[in-house]
């Protein structure tokens, strides 16, 4: 390993790193536009600027490899002026947009401008004007003129989705970003990720556009519920509206956006996840409700324990096992289908529980999306609630259901009219004595259910959820629940308590601890193991 030094301290760096990445390794900032550690080396903004020995100018650290025993200086007035003017350069027909720019409040170039800032221009000449507020997809609206050509979008095109939409059109300060000419970035499954490149307001998301200040924004780090990769992505939500109870009041969450990891999505994420997230302030449930004189009437809590306890406890106690099914949801936590199966399974024997339903065909490619588009598959097959010899997919439960009358039909989270024939599922709800339905929001289902118990989403809880290739990942609360929704474990245990289970959990960490010691696939992990960017399974 070379050895450079930087400001008089010596460090040590990988081979083959750039002045710039052993800088960013020694903490020590260095200003740039164009370099991205996911996207080919352009050197094209120039910003990057240091002063190495040896050479008589100013050197770009982008592009500028260490070498063993290299003397770097970040803070001489030489790279300081030499970055002021850079910046003045790139801020020649730059508009004074800040104050109605979405970018405003985490723009580089904005911060660089305040540290380095040249106020005293002398560019006296009209700056050139360029296409603004252009929708160049149903998703990102381009300003010309706010661009800084950095290419950072076009190259993303060019080396990550390889589609190759954007290019830069023209010459000189005529030079524009622009699509290709029979393209359209709609077509592009990735194409959110060029706003979140762009390190300027050139690029914006119009679904975000004009919604909230950047600076109203809390941040959380989670998982995206959209499919078996579960990238791992920052939750952006008002906290304006974070503690508000009520559904009306607005919408929390802004945004999503990808979180570095390098085993699962480096950089990015697909647009299908990234807007995938109104189910959390739209149709949600928000109260128990017990059907009563052919209408969902709301109930409170308590009452909803007691009659789904007592419906469980008549039925176990004449002796009807066989008449009872659980289907859950690989869109549960492994905590929440830890106590499933604890509840279910190991307490009560219900021979008929899975977590299984049939898949949904889903698109896919070889790089992040995948046709199973659950969380937790993998969690629920190292739990045993999906793929045991001899146990009865969702499917098949239904279809058993359909040849006689049932007792109890308990479901999590699915949507059995729109995933199954419509037909089978009328059927089964009106021979089935109680069908409860537990879960976030409005449905068919949830409206033809018998009792419905509100749930919280991804955003409202805390727990893990395992991607297809068993790495173990945190979600974390990031909004309070909406009206009176609960955790689905913890609505469980206050059932399994009334039936005599003796647990006492009061958070999911305690959850995942019990569960780390019961299931040997998750032998020897906790939520400080998983940490940020999360843990394997074990195999064996």
């Amino acid at each position: 390993m070379p050895t450079i030094t930087i400001d008089d301290t010596p460090y040590q760096v990988p081979d083959g790193a750039t002045v710039l990445q052993a800088c960013q390794m020694a903490r020590v900032r260095v200003p740039y536009y164009c370099y991205h550690p996911g996207l080919s080396i352009a050197g094209n903004c120039r910003i990057c600027l240091v002063e190495i020995d040896g050479n008589a100018k100013l050197q770009i650290s982008c592009n500028t490899r260490v070498t063993d025993g290299m003397n770097v200086r970040t803070t001489t007035h030489k790279v300081q002026q030499g970055q002021r003017e850079v910046l003045e350069f790139l801020l020649v027909n730059h508009p004074l947009d800040c104050p109605v720019c979405d970018q405003a409040g985490e723009c580089e170039l904005q911060n660089y401008y305040l540290e380095f800032g040249a106020y005293d221009p002398k560019f006296n000449e009209a700056k050139v004007h360029k296409p603004k507020a252009v929708p160049i997809s149903q998703k990102i609206m381009l300003d010309a003129e706010r661009c800084i050509l950095c290419s950072r979008c076009v190259r993303f095109c060019d080396e990550i989705t390889k589609t190759g939409e954007l290019a830069i059109f023209n010459r000189g300060d005529h030079a524009e970003i622009g699509i290709h000419p029979q393209k359209t970035l709609d077509e592009n499954q990735y194409a959110g990720n060029v706003v979140d490149v762009c390190p300027v307001g050139a690029l914006t998301d119009r679904d975000f556009r004009f919604q909230c200040r950047v600076w109203y924004l809390g941040t959380q780090d989670s998982i995206c519920p959209g499919c078996a990769q579960g990238c791992n992505i920052q939750v952006h939500y008002n906290k304006e509206r974070e503690w508000r109870p009520h559904i009306a009041d607005g919408r929390r969450i802004m945004r999503l956006r990808p979180r570095y990891n390098a085993e699962v999505n480096q950089w990015w994420m697909c647009d299908a996840g990234r807007y995938g997230f109104r189910f959390v302030d739209e149709q949600r449930l928000l109260r128990p409700r017990l059907r009563a004189g052919g209408e969902l009437k709301e109930i409170d809590w308590s009452q909803a324990i007691h009659l789904a306890t007592e419906s469980l406890h008549a039925r176990l106690a004449q002796g009807h096992r066989e008449g009872i099914a659980i289907i859950a949801s690989t869109h549960l936590t492994n905590e929440d289908l830890f106590l499933v199966k604890r509840l279910f399974c190991d307490t009560l024997q219900v021979p008929l529980v899975t977590a299984d339903l049939p898949l949904v065909p889903g698109d896919h490619d070889a790089f992040l999306i995948k046709a199973d588009k659950s969380p937790n598959t993998r969690g629920a097959q190292a739990l045993g609630l999906m793929g045991a010899a001899g146990q009865l997919t969702g499917e098949q439960i239904l279809r058993r259901i359909q040849q006689g009358r049932w007792r109890l039909l308990w479901v999590f989270g699915h949507d059995l009219s729109a995933r199954c024939d419509e037909a089978l599922v009328r059927h089964v709800v009106a021979n089935t004595d109680l069908v409860i339905f537990q879960g976030p929001n409005h449905h068919r289902f949830a409206e033809a259910a018998h009792l419905v118990l509100p749930s919280t989403t991804f955003v409202e809880k805390d727990g893990t959820l395992t991607n297809w290739q068993g790495r173990v990942q945190r979600i974390r609360p990031v909004v309070p629940p909406l009206g009176e929704s609960r955790g689905e474990w913890d609505v469980l245990q206050a059932i399994g308590q009334s039936l005599g289970l003796t647990t006492d959990f009061q958070t999911s960490e305690q959850v995942f601890s019990s569960l780390a010691e019961q299931v040997p696939a998750f032998r020897d992990l906790s939520y400080q193991t998983i940490g940020r960017q999360g843990a394997l399974l074990h195999t064996r």
